[in-house]
């Protein structure tokens, strides 16, 4: 390869190589030119050399990314005027004024306020709303909800698992009750005559408010007057099929994503490019931290010992299980073995358990002995890592925790801590782990903050396809530039991508054609995700 490369090198003349860049920014970021940086990334005169050649490449690189995401989204915002949410009305004032039964955190009052002002300017808002889990993300939804049905609009949410979205109507249809708010839920399981009501009551506007599961974004799901769109665990949906929840308005929805996984900073002002992103960094008052502890097979008996003093005080815990999908059976047969070892540990307590195999109804039947206090125990695989809500659940116990990713581990832990009581997350682990593995249940361990957690996900797994369908691992295309350690680099070239387009939106000048003509040969491609929130 190296000959191949050296041979190539010296038939041509590097100082001619055309530049892509545009001069007054080589000179403004004292860049070296392309051709000489793409002689010194293969031969380097010396280390400085290589760095500054490593420096332009990267540069430029990440510099076309933001170009081609902000010009495209810019461009769709200036066609696209937002549906105007004139005035906060009866229903808000109602709720807030007389059910509203907690005060609201300072971060949540932000939140509302910057959805307020976005809804109400005649522009389209598609919000990224971050907040770790428990921090009031839920509250903030139904507050916007009630803004667009006070202007005489439905709304929406959207869920990625059926616990989670009928969890979203238990919890939306108590807040609606005092109001008078028509709430109705839309699963893979409702049946014919339920659906076929929904559906005529949606067409007509007496459904104020529909939540639900990949079911919202089936063809015959009509809504009257959609004029917002809340999507829950977002990045459990792939772009395609949030693109089709856009459609369900002859003007597009405001769209507001909520997600309990925090985004690396990079990565957001990449993948969402100018969309608008809201953090609760604020947990309700009387929360406190959960406890991590990595425990190895040796200690599980004080593991099992632990576990019973919380049961003594009238906790409850969970003991999750992996199931992935190439070792399946195995992982099936480690949960039933494990359910049976759990009930002869601990006989005067009752043991439920949970895994996606189960029938619906088994399922939630399970899963409502849980919640209800009736069980103790809840033995299950990852089916719970979103949407399950017991505040007097205060252990959690995560077998085989070197089989998770880090956000997945954020997520599982996130399931306790939800009361007054110190809850507690334990990650057994077997003791022989490679160096990766060790440091990322080490940082579980050391932090709860979701926004060091994923930062620190990235940097050990990649950012995953930006724009594209696939949305996880290191797939994005990136030659010599990495979202996780070149953070610097990305806010400099999103600096003079901003510049540009500010200057010269549609590329029409000489120089903007010739980086239009960059963007078309590097981003040749039929549908912008990016547009899509």
């Amino acid at each position: 390869m190296q000959k191949l490369v050296t041979t190539l090198l010296d038939s041509i003349a590097v100082q001619r190589i055309a530049e892509t860049l545009p001069r007054d920014l080589i000179q403004r970021r004292n860049l070296m030119p392309l051709g000489q940086a793409l002689l010194n990334i293969h031969t380097p005169a010396d280390v400085p050399s290589l760095q500054r050649a490593q420096h332009r490449l990267k540069f430029e690189e990440l510099f076309f990314l933001q170009l081609d995401i902000l010009k495209n989204i810019k461009g769709q915002s200036r066609k696209l005027p937002g549906l105007r949410f004139a005035h906060v009305g009866q229903l808000f004032n109602d709720f807030y004024l007389h059910h509203l039964e907690f005060p609201l955190t300072e971060a949540q009052k932000r939140v509302i306020r910057e959805i307020r002002h976005d809804t109400g300017s005649g522009h389209q808002m598609n919000r990224l709303l971050q907040g770790d889990v428990g921090s009031g993300k839920t509250i903030v939804a139904f507050l916007s909800m009630l803004i667009a049905l006070d202007n005489g609009f439905q709304a929406c949410i959207m869920a990625p698992t059926e616990i989670l979205a009928t969890q979203h109507y238990e919890s939306l249809s108590k807040m609606a009750s005092g109001i008078g708010v028509k709430v109705a839920l839309l699963t893979g399981s409702t049946r014919k005559k339920a659906r076929e009501v929904i559906h005529e009551q949606l067409r007509s506007g007496e459904l104020q408010i529909l939540i639900g599961t990949h079911a919202l974004i089936e063809e015959e799901v009509q809504f009257r007057n959609l004029g917002l769109a809340v999507i829950d665990e977002q990045h459990r949906f792939g772009v395609a099929q949030r693109a089709k929840l856009w459609k369900k308005n002859v003007s597009p929805p405001h769209v507001l994503v909520m997600t309990a996984t925090p985004i690396p900073r990079t990565l957001a002002m990449t993948v969402y490019g100018d969309l608008d992103v809201s953090v609760i960094d604020e947990l309700p008052p009387g929360r406190k931290p959960v406890t991590t502890r990595l425990r190895y097979e040796n200690q599980r008996q004080e593991m099992y010992h632990f576990i019973g003093t919380e049961l003594r005080k009238g906790r409850q815990a969970y003991i999750v299980y992996p199931l992935i999908e190439e070792s399946e059976k195995l992982d099936l047969k480690a949960l039933e073995e494990g359910y049976e070892i759990v009930r002869e540990t601990f006989p005067h307590y009752r043991v439920c358990y949970v895994h996606g195999r189960m029938k619906p109804a088994e399922k939630d039947h399970q899963m409502q002995l849980f919640a209800s206090g009736q069980a103790n125990i809840l033995v299950a695989t990852t089916v719970i890592e979103v949407g399950v809500n017991v505040p007097n659940a205060s252990v959690m116990v995560i077998e085989n925790a070197e089989r998770f990713g880090l956000s997945q581990l954020h997520q599982l832990r996130g399931r306790v801590g939800r009361g007054a009581d110190q809850s507690y997350c334990i990650l057994m682990s077997k003791h022989e782990l490679s160096k990766d593995t060790r440091h990322r249940l080490e940082v579980m361990t050391q932090t709860n903050d979701g926004f060091v957690v994923a930062e620190e996900d990235m940097k050990l797994r990649g950012p995953g396809d930006m724009e594209g369908t696939q949305q996880s691992g290191i797939a994005f295309n990136l030659r010599i530039s990495n979202l996780a350690t070149d953070g610097l680099i990305v806010q400099a070239a999103r600096d003079e991508a901003e510049q540009i387009l500010a200057a010269d939106p549609e590329l029409t000048t000489p120089e903007g054609r010739r980086l239009a003509a960059e963007l078309r040969n590097r981003f040749n491609r039929t549908q912008h995700w990016g547009l899509i929130s």
